[in-house]
């Protein structure tokens, strides 16, 4: 092996070894790790075995003051080359060995220094694997870590979704719940708005029909008609035991109703059959779904309103047969006016067409002991049969009175004393006025009572407004007075009661008004038949037909004799 000052000739395998021997002493004493040397030395071994299967190489080695080992591996006479350059801790040795200075002893040296530098890789390699092993573990226990967060992020999204379900179920059931609420109590008012019987009847198909039944029919206890066979069953089933009844197909399982086999000539059609009556059933409601089914908490909302429709029908059944019995004790009180000389007499009494306004209002004529003739109007606030019973009262002791000779202004004092002290929370008006055969002087007396209107032979019509005496019963003393007017053969005297002339849409003096108009276009002719002529007073007065008050009028029309 020929050797030159840093530059190696490499011709045989023992120059590569000699070559890598010294480059492995000079960086070890220039302290390069052993790991960066190994890596060096294996890859300029490499490089040399390379080169010397084409025929040999040369290494150039140089440092610098930087403390740098520059090294290039070239082949002879060819351009190009391998380089490496190291950084040494310490400074590298001056002058450079050479491979040449190496002798079998310091070869061999060598190659034991290189089993250690093995070594330290090899330890270092092994602190690496540890250290692999140990982020490996970190690593597994991390992912472990990640799927059980991700499996409990999965666990959290699914229970939100489950609560948003939930929430939204729960807002659709409270709303359903609301609008049914809702319908209940429209539905309540619309029913008990009425207190006529067929009235609320008619109300319940326009309530329930399209949205909660396809079609209703409505049995009553007492209503002649057959009932329909495929319904038949179900309604007297609902009639007989008082309780809801559901027939179908399938069973409905609906809160607080029994369950029936479906009607052969209906099977398809899911009928629910609710019993009427607030005490007794007086009817069923039966109505056809208007799907395939009926949900259950329409059901209950349907119940509900079945039993509080059965109430409405109770009180308008009542209503009726206390007006009836109102009605009829009203007109049994009524007086059959006398055939007397000197005055024509004529009444009318109507009952009110809406609410429980019967009772109050009456009407009376008769003759005294001194053949003179006292036509009487009153009117009893409060209606029903308590002012049918009060008005009798009244009308019994205003005849007493009379009897004992007693004026217009005397009766209604003494009258105004007894309702004063023993019905203390009832007040009445009344209008007397006192006629005498052959005297056109009227005597009149007033208590809170609408004025009387007159009409004179000639067709003149006046108000006999001046300011009555208070209302009987007001709680204070009070001494009647009496008024004299005028009516001479021929003339007529309207006595009424606030119930003709007074409206809701209008004042009292505004129906005065009316009434003294209709008196006067009435014609002589009409005026000789005095109930006829009460006819024609009461068309223009009530030709609304609907008044909320009884109405009473009583003529009274003066003659010669």
């Amino acid at each position: 092996m020929t050797a030159a000052r840093d530059i190696w000739t490499i011709a045989s395998t023992a120059d590569a070894a000699r070559a890598r021997a010294v480059l492995a002493r000079l960086t070890a004493d220039a302290g390069l790790p052993a790991l960066d040397r190994a890596r060096f030395l294996t890859a300029f071994t490499a490089r040399l075995r390379r080169c010397l299967g084409e025929g040999g190489a040369e290494v150039a080695v140089r440092s610098d003051t930087a403390g740098q080992l520059h090294i290039a591996v070239r082949r002879p006479g060819r351009p190009g080359a391998w380089r490496h350059t190291l950084t040494c801790p310490r400074p590298v040795a001056s002058p450079l060995p050479t491979p040449a200075e190496l002798d079998g002893t310091r070869l061999a040296e060598a190659l034991l220094d290189a089993d250690a530098d093995a070594d330290a890789v090899l330890e270092s390699l092994t602190e690496t694997e540890e250290m692999v092993s140990f982020h490996r573990d970190e690593l597994h226990q991390t992912n472990q870590g990640v799927l059980a967060l991700h499996a409990e992020l999965e666990a959290a999204a699914l229970a939100q979704h489950e609560l948003l379900d939930a929430e939204r179920a729960a807002r659709t059931t409270a709303e359903n719940a609301r609008r049914l609420l809702t319908f209940l109590a429209n539905a309540s008012a619309a029913l008990n708005a009425s207190l006529e019987h067929d009235g609320i009847l008619r109300r319940l198909p326009d309530l329930l029909v399209p949205e909660y039944a396809a079609d209703i029919d409505i049995w009553l206890a007492d209503d002649e008609r057959t009932l329909p066979d495929d319904r038949a069953a179900a309604t007297l089933t609902a009639a007989r035991t008082g309780r809801p009844q559901h027939a179908a197909r399938h069973p409905g399982e609906l809160p607080g109703v029994d369950d029936l086999p479906p009607s052969p000539l209906s099977p398809d059609r899911p009928l629910l059959c609710i019993p009427l009556g607030a005490r007794t059933v007086q009817g069923v409601l039966t109505l056809t779904a208007p799907d395939d089914r009926f949900d259950p908490d329409t059901t209950v909302m349907l119940l509900e309103l079945g039993r509080r429709a059965g109430i409405a029908l109770d009180n308008a059944r009542q209503y009726e047969q206390h007006r009836d019995v109102a009605e009829a004790l009203q007109r049994a009180q009524l007086t059959e006016l006398p055939d007397v000389r000197g005055v024509s007499l004529a009444a009318r009494y109507l009952p009110a067409t809406r609410g429980l306004n019967i009772g109050g209002d009456w009407y009376d004529a008769f003759p005294q002991p001194d053949g003179s003739v006292l036509a009487v109007i009153g009117d009893v606030t409060g209606h029903g049969l308590r002012a049918a019973v009060i008005m009798g009262q009244l009308r019994t002791a205003l005849r007493a009175y009379a009897v004992e000779g007693n004026g217009p202004a005397r009766i209604l004092t003494l009258l105004h004393r007894m309702l004063r002290h023993q019905q203390p929370e009832l007040y009445a008006t009344c209008a007397i006025a006192r006629f005498t055969p052959g005297d056109p002087a009227v005597v009149w007396a007033a208590a809170g009572h609408p004025p009387a209107v007159t009409r004179d032979p000639g067709g003149g019509v006046s108000v006999l407004d001046l300011k009555p005496g208070i209302m009987l019963g007001v709680p204070m003393a009070y001494e009647y007075e009496e008024n004299t007017v005028r009516l001479p053969a021929g003339s007529t005297l309207a006595l009424y009661t606030d119930g003709l002339v007074e409206r809701r849409a209008a004042g009292i003096d505004a129906g005065i008004d009316r009434l003294a108009r209709a008196l006067e276009t009435l014609g002589a002719a009409e005026l000789e038949d005095l109930d006829a002529a009460a006819e024609s007073l009461l068309k223009p007065m009530l030709h609304d037909s609907e008044h909320d008050d009884d109405v009473c009028l009583l003529l009274c029309r003066t003659s010669a004799s």
